[in-house]
């Protein structure tokens, strides 16, 4: 007798082969049989009318925290994701111990906009190395979960408060790849780290990461490259910018160094900035002739996203904002009302270094999307350039009459570019090259400015049935194989007999994502922003069903994912 049978579904087996309709047989976690079953099952599901597909894989998170205090990951797992892939952008948890607590909760609240309180709250740092920190969460989470190392704190740990803004010795570095080499050793999947602008920590500095030499990101991707089933994954200015011949040979060589695929985020893709994401894809081919795998995150659909002058995410990263956006909230109020503050801010933002960050500075299209100070409610779900008009001031000035009125809470959203018919044709060309994978989510981050959860429900709702840019076939294909093949994941993105039974099913007319709403459901009773699934009905990991039309059904099946055992070894050579 089998475990589960599910009878009648229309079976998208992760290849991009032709969908047919099959059953699938579980037994013991894993698919023993797709066809016509005749055995009984202690459990059968009726899957007529549902597409049923392999659980989908998302290589780009930050649920290491998340996790802590809730194993489904959610909303990842309403929205059909089986696999999430953490420890990105050089933030870790560990290996780092509770005197490094502090500081890197500070840390994760500025840059990854997790709310403080929620992680002074629901981390327990009562751990003291990267496999003390493993032990936390295996066999604890509904979903699997690998994690990289953290850049930043392996800093920490070898170098203390120096970590930030100071050069490591010979000593340090050697510390680092002790670190790191313990770390993979303890089932790490490889290294992230990160010297992106944007990238500041609590205090208002940079990240230790971005003080890192060409000779010590190479040092470590070393100790990547002697562990199996490893890879990397980092950024730089140029991922926003547009990379430079230096950023080029030393993303290439970090490569060369491991021997691995290097995966960076984001690749941002509209009908009109096409000569920008080409040249952006052709630094991977740049880097294949000379022997390293450069490989770009990109996201299906476009980035909606919500900004405050509270966090200051984003917008310090403005030029000349990051000194005004880190001081404390009172004195932050005062600078803004400054007119010589206000002209410099406005001048930065305007300049040719704000780079891709410039488009922030168009003032009168931001969408003011929540307001808190009954003066302002005249703005609220208005752009500046509304406000403005009716006031009779200047966008920026009126933006920043509003912000203060509302003490820096002002919920802003950018008009960004993305949603035309020609957005969604050049998107999924840039998904069918060799070189880019659809996956920089950013899931359990950023919560006060977005859902990343809703990727791979708007990729179904939107590029394939919507647009009809890709088939369904190829849809599921992008969302579980690809990812899964980049990383290794050993049995995991088909439905193939003898894999993990991590499976999805869902109405292929009717899956989609709801509307970002605030829910204030982390510890603590933080806020974040929750998107809702529709159409999906059902989430089955190792065999075992962990959501049923969006609620957790509380089993914990999960697999924690090790190097070298969960996964393989992809060279940097490997074919896409």
């Amino acid at each position: 007798m089998l475990d589960l049978v599910i009878r009648g579904g229309n079976v998208v087996d992760g290849t991009g082969a032709a969908s047919r309709r099959a059953d699938v047989g579980v037994s013991g976690g894993r698919i023993v049989a797709v066809g016509d079953i005749a055995d009984s099952a202690t459990r059968t599901v009726d899957a007529d009318g549902l597409v049923v597909a392999p659980g989908f894989v998302d290589i780009h998170t930050h649920y290491d925290a998340q996790l802590a205090w809730d194993p489904t990951a959610s909303p990842s797992i309403q929205h059909g994701v089986t696999t999430v892939i953490g420890g990105n952008c050089g933030f870790t948890l560990a290996p780092a111990g509770p005197e490094h607590a502090d500081y890197l909760t500070r840390l994760l609240a500025r840059v990854e906009g997790m709310p403080l309180e929620a992680l002074q709250q629901g981390l327990s740092w009562n751990w003291s190395s990267y496999a003390e920190w493993l032990a936390t969460l295996d066999g604890k989470t509904a979903v699997n979960a690998g994690f990289l190392v953290g850049h930043s704190a392996l800093r920490r740990v070898a170098m203390g408060e120096a970590a930030v803004g100071g050069e490591a010795s010979d000593d340090q570095v050697k510390r680092m790849a002790g670190l790191l080499r313990d770390s993979l050793g303890a089932g790490a999947l490889g290294l992230s780290t990160s010297q992106a602008p944007t990238h500041n920590d609590g205090d208002g500095q940079p990240v230790p990461s971005r003080a890192a030499s060409r000779d010590e990101l190479l040092a470590l991707a070393g100790v990547v490259g002697s562990h199996p089933g490893t890879t990397l994954e980092a950024i730089v200015p140029g991922c926003l910018a547009g990379f430079s011949d230096d950023e080029v040979d030393l993303l290439t060589e970090m490569s060369r160094a491991a021997n691995r695929p290097l995966n960076w985020n984001v690749l941002a893709v509209t009908a009109g900035n096409r000569d920008a994401y080409e040249r952006q894809l052709h630094v991977s081919d740049v880097a294949a002739q000379r022997g390293g795998r450069i490989v770009a995150l990109t996201m299906p659909h476009s980035m909606k996203i919500r900004l405050s002058f509270l966090t200051g995410f984003v917008l310090d990263g403005l030029p000349g904002w990051r000194e005004t956006m880190h001081l404390p909230v009172p004195e932050r109020l005062r600078a803004l009302a400054d007119p010589e503050v206000r002209r410099r801010l406005n001048e930065g933002a305007q300049s040719d270094e704000a780079g891709i960050l410039r488009a922030l500075s168009n003032w009168q299209r931001l969408q003011i999307v929540e307001t808190f100070a009954p003066q302002n409610a005249d703005a609220d779900a208005r752009t500046v350039g509304e406000v403005a008009a009716a006031r009779g001031l200047e966008p920026f000035d009126a933006l920043l009459d509003v912000v203060i009125a509302d003490e820096l809470r002002t919920g802003l959203s950018p008009a960004m570019p993305g949603d035309t018919a020609d957005d969604w044709k050049a998107r999924a060309e840039v998904w069918r090259h060799p070189h880019a994978v659809v996956g920089a989510s950013d899931a359990g981050a950023h919560l006060d400015m977005m859902c990343g959860a809703i990727y791979s429900t708007s990729l179904l709702a939107h590029a394939v049935r919507e647009h009809q840019v890709v088939g369904l076939e190829e849809g599921v294909r992008l969302l579980t194989d690809v990812p899964a093949r980049l990383y290794g994941l050993r049995e995991r993105g088909r439905i193939v007999p003898g894999w993990h039974a991590d499976l999805v099913l869902f109405d292929a007319a009717t899956v989609d994502h709801g509307p970002e709403r605030t829910r204030y459901d982390l510890p603590g009773g933080a806020a974040r922003l929750f998107a809702e699934s529709m159409g999906i009905t059902s989430v089955i990991v190792a065999g075992t069903e962990v959501c049923r039309d969006g609620v957790a059904t509380g089993s914990l099946p999960g697999t924690l994912l090790r190097s070298g055992r969960d996964t393989d070894t992809v060279s940097a050579g490997a074919a896409a």
